[in-house]
């Protein structure tokens, strides 16, 4: 089979079906049935350069996110095949009612436009979540909730500052840099 010809409809349906219920099973905050879609757990967050391998490291990641923004929901805008993955384009939302990282909670809303890649192995099982999103979006929302016009609210934002220049430091996952050329493009 051509490795860029899309596999049987309903490979693509069962895919589709898994990615969506791993979105639903998330916003229902189910980690055990969220987890079950992977053989393996494995997450990148390609704006961070950060990887969540295993099942400890992603509930961590489930864990900690949901502490920061405990109604986070996803709005799906498209849903696209590849020969190996399914594509998804959604809006994140959530309000920032918890420490992200080191951020102190703003209370601020945010709605951020985001893609993941689901990519799947030869066996048709999810090996990856890849999310690609703009972390200065995301920041630019939470901060603009801050009133800057009281001593408590510039507190805050000190805070936010030192919280941000905190987590930016650190050098990228390397399997994120590890990366080839396809072959065989022609």
């Amino acid at each position: 089979m051509n490795r860029f010809a899309l596999p049987s409809e309903s490979v693509l349906r069962a895919r589709e079906k898994l990615v969506l219920d791993h979105f639903h099973d998330e916003v229902a905050q189910d980690w055990d049935a969220t987890l079950s879609t992977f053989p393996h757990p494995h997450y990148e967050l390609i704006a961070m350069m950060r990887v969540h391998d295993g099942d400890a490291e992603v509930r961590d990641y489930y864990d900690d996110t949901r502490v920061a923004f405990p109604d986070q929901n996803h709005e799906i805008i498209a849903l696209r095949h590849s020969a190996d993955a399914v594509i998804v384009e959604f809006w994140l939302t959530g309000t920032h009612l918890g420490p992200l990282g080191s951020i102190p909670a703003t209370g601020a809303a945010h709605r951020t436009r985001m893609t993941a890649y689901f990519v799947f192995d030869e066996d048709e099982n999810l090996v990856t979540e890849r999310v690609y999103f703009d972390q200065l979006s995301i920041l630019k929302q939470l901060v603009a909730g801050v009133d800057k016009r009281r001593p408590s609210g510039l507190l805050k934002l000190a805070r936010i500052v030192r919280g941000v220049l905190g987590m930016a430091g650190g050098a990228p996952d390397p399997r994120l840099l590890d990366t080839v050329p396809p072959k065989d493009l022609g």
